[in-house]
């Protein structure tokens, strides 16, 4: 398990109030990290405090816009869209943890998504598709 999976296990098994009790069950684990690094996973993963505990907010939707995905075996798929949308639309698929997806790489108009693994393209383009049609 990485770190961001145990940071969201932990928060789906118990209430979280506080970030040092967090710390303290990931260092248990093996994770040493401090309080600003817990901070940018956060960030990452959407995690905020609400109602007095921390918890993954579902993220703010974006608007689709007209797009074309292009596959570039081995590892590639390409993206473009409106010019303008090409970072929240990335960012809000990383954000979608598809499983298939390692990352992406967003210019004004353009996205660059990389599977897991070369094996994984297809799947990826099918995970892609189907988030982006549905809107993120």
């Amino acid at each position: 398990m990485n770190l961001d999976e145990a940071i969201l296990s932990h928060l789906s098994r118990r209430p979280i109030t506080e970030q040092a009790d967090l710390l303290a069950l990931l260092k248990t684990e093996g994770y040493d990290l401090t309080l600003s690094t817990l901070s940018r996973h956060f960030k990452k993963l959407n995690v905020r405090k609400e109602d007095g505990r921390y918890q993954r907010m579902r993220p703010a939707a974006v608007p689709t816009h007209p797009f074309t995905l292009q596959k570039v075996p081995p590892i590639l798929i390409v993206v473009k869209t409106t010019p303008g949308f090409a970072q929240p639309m990335a960012l809000a698929l990383d954000q979608a943890a598809l499983p298939s997806l390692a990352g992406t790489i967003a210019g004004d108009d353009t996205i660059f998504l990389a599977p897991r693994e070369a094996a994984l393209l297809d799947r990826l383009e099918q995970e892609v598709r189907g988030r982006l049609a549905m809107g993120l």
